[in-house]
């Protein structure tokens, strides 16, 4: 065909027609690529949130010990010799919750809650405490005053009613716990490196 066609000549017109046709079928398959890894990345992340899910599907009460553990150490206070832990991710504060009931016995009455939130969700106050008493499954009655960061916020954010701020929860009554949680913590680090094969 090339024989054929070497020595027809296109017009500008038709060089610019047969080039846009080039630039558009580069885009649409750049496009669909993108769209494709875009697709197995979802699909590898849901594959590993199901075999995360199923791994641990039935956790005894030493493995939600070592969790929470962790955790604390992590994030949990280490200075006011009182129980207190703060988090944003509900899933953590709700394994945090029933850490403290199941491992330690902490009843409702000793809980006590507390929102942090930008000053900008004032007016959101009262669905916020809701969001966080139906994770927590505690009554109003375990809420502190919520303190409210007067920090400016020059982003205007799209998911404004899908922010609830963070968690802050105390246990009352709680030095002894305190202490036991720290001589956890420094038996679960000073073992972390003999681990058992």
């Amino acid at each position: 065909a090339s024989v054929w066609t070497r020595d027809v000549a296109l017009s500008i017109e038709q060089l610019e027609k047969l080039r846009g046709k080039e630039i558009k079928g580069r885009e649409l398959g750049r496009t669909r690529a993108s769209q494709n890894r875009r697709q197995q990345r979802i699909d590898t992340e849901n594959k590993r949130i199901e075999e995360g899910m199923n791994y641990f599907k039935n956790i005894s009460a030493h493995e939600l010990m070592v969790a929470g553990l962790a955790l604390y150490a992590g994030e949990g206070s280490k200075t006011k010799r009182t129980v207190c832990f703060c988090n944003s991710d509900p899933l953590i504060i709700k394994l945090m919750i029933n850490w403290l009931r199941i491992c330690f016995g902490v009843t409702d009455d000793r809980f006590r809650l507390a929102v942090g939130i930008n000053e900008i969700h004032r007016s959101r106050e009262n669905l916020v405490k809701d969001y966080w008493s139906n994770v927590t499954n505690l009554k109003s009655i375990h809420f502190n005053k919520t303190s409210f960061k007067k920090v400016q916020s020059k982003k205007v954010y799209t998911n404004f009613n899908q922010h609830f701020g963070t968690l802050d929860i105390k246990i009352l009554r709680s030095t002894q716990i305190y202490y036991k949680i720290a001589g956890l913590i420094r038996g679960l680090l000073s073992q972390g490196n003999s681990v058992a094969e």
